[in-house]
């Protein structure tokens, strides 16, 4: 019996478009936005930001140097997290229901700027119990330590635990700490897999 339902943030509750910050940022830089996320990529910044090894300030200053960004700290913000787009992919009420029937954990690569901002633009985000997040546990999925941070939080065994993101490496790496989890696709197919578990959230 499932006790537990983890769920990934970005393209899974939350939509995102990397593409919208890149065409942002090639306005105010010399570098074609097609160019940005290999001169990005290249650093390894994001990855440690997101595992809580660089802070906001400095990770703002060293992309800056390598777009020959001229911008202030708040400016950068408002670009970088135009990657997410207004309607989210799950209702609110999912998350709800869920939530009065079994434990509801958010398990996320993400930064404590979007994290912030993500929260503060999105109110489902209200309705977890708990969140998972790369940047406080100091690791990345498919790493297996977020999860079995993830399970820890969950305070059941794995196999009752399910887990949905949108990134298979990921899925099959929450599957190896014993988790059952799946890819998502899309809304109608998270509620079957829901369904398939006697997993409710309706009245």
């Amino acid at each position: 019996m499932t006790k537990t339902v983890m769920l990934d943030l970005g393209d899974v509750i939350v939509p995102f478009d990397f593409s919208r910050c890149h065409a942002a940022l090639e306005k105010l830089c010399p570098y074609p936005a097609q160019e940005i996320p290999a001169r990005i990529r290249s650093t390894g910044l994001v990855q440690l930001f997101e595992t809580g090894q660089v802070s906001p300030e400095s990770f703002v200053e060293q992309v800056c140097r390598i777009l020959d960004l001229h911008v202030s700290y708040s400016e950068f913000w408002e670009l970088w997290s135009s990657i997410f787009l207004p309607e989210t992919l799950i209702p609110e009420s999912l998350l709800e229901g869920i939530r009065s029937r079994h434990r509801l954990l958010l398990l996320s690569n993400t930064n404590p700027v979007h994290f912030s901002m993500v929260r503060e633009r999105y109110p489902h985000l209200r309705h977890f119990d708990g969140y998972v997040l790369s940047y406080e546990v100091g690791a990345l999925k498919p790493s297996p330590e977020i999860y079995r941070e993830a399970i820890r939080c969950a305070g059941c065994r794995p196999e009752e635990c399910f887990f949905t993101d949108d990134i298979a490496s990921n899925v099959e790496a929450a599957r190896r700490e014993g988790i059952d989890s799946v890819q998502f696709h899309s809304l109608s197919q998270l509620e079957d897999e829901l369904r398939a578990r006697e997993i409710g959230w309706q009245n």
